[in-house]
């Protein structure tokens, strides 16, 4: 099923690239974004998390292709720094929190995972191209290349509460592995809202979502996780301006 998702999301772009059976464009527009990412790891084993809230920014490239029907058709690429990763929820099995003897503290334990993410969508979006509203969706596959990582935590990982810890947090094998898949991939889908103005550009606001098909640990049998992937939830605002606008009286 991973195969099939990703082999889907690299087609999406190259089907809006070749499909140009409506009114023609030919517009692009650059720009940067940012905005607030809250994250997780699907462990299996399980591992009990909380959101692990993050900030994004970078690169924005989009070229408007075509407007077939009602929809106006177009390619998004970004180069965006990313602070990912998972923080843990540590508690019971009375759902308590588990403190540590050592320090008389709960235990925490966090881990932020910086990475360059290219995410290469199509996009289809209706309303006004040229000055106001427009609502779009737009989907495609992402990559993801490692940077480095920072954990946190309020207790030394020898020193762990294990007689209080449920399941897979008594190993705690995820605070002492490194990451050993340097490599993400996966899929990227999202709404939003652009506002446009032909002397001040493009403005989005986007909520987006992100699966990562691919693992951040080793995951054979001889391993302990055997699914360590990445899940992103983003909002962002991005602001474009126009480099090269179709000459087309029509457009709105």
């Amino acid at each position: 099923m991973r195969k099939i998702l990703l082999s889907i999301s690299f087609l999406l772009p190259a089907v809006a690239a070749f499909s140009q059976v409506g009114e023609y464009r030919s517009e692009l527009s650059v720009g940067v974004n940012g905005g607030y990412i809250m994250s997780n790891v699907g462990f299996n084993p399980d591992i009990p998390q909380t959101n692990l809230g993050g900030v994004t920014g970078g690169l924005t490239l989009r070229y408007t292709c075509e407007k077939y029907f009602k929809s106006i058709c177009a390619l998004v690429g970004e180069v965006n720094i990313s602070q990912v990763g998972w923080k843990e929820d540590i508690q019971t099995v009375d759902d308590l929190p588990v403190i540590n003897e050592y320090t008389g503290l709960p235990e925490t334990y966090q881990r932020r995972l910086t990475y360059i993410q290219v995410p290469m969508m199509a996009r289809m979006g209706w309303g006004r191209e040229r000055k106001g509203l427009q609502f779009f969706f737009q989907a495609g596959p992402q990559v993801g290349f490692f940077l480095n990582d920072k954990a946190t935590s309020s207790f030394d990982y020898d020193k762990r509460n294990k007689a209080d810890r449920v399941g897979a947090m008594r190993d705690a094998a995820q605070d002492s592995l490194p990451i050993q898949r340097k490599f993400d991939y996966g899929i990227a889908a999202g709404l939003g809202l652009e506002y446009s103005h032909p002397k001040f550009g493009h403005i989005m606001l986007e909520g987006r979502y992100y699966y990562g098909l691919g693992d951040i640990f080793d995951n054979s049998k001889r391993d302990y996780f055997g699914r360590s992937n990445l899940g992103n939830i983003v909002v962002k605002l991005t602001y474009l301006f126009d480099i090269r606008k179709s000459d087309n009286s029509k457009i709105k």
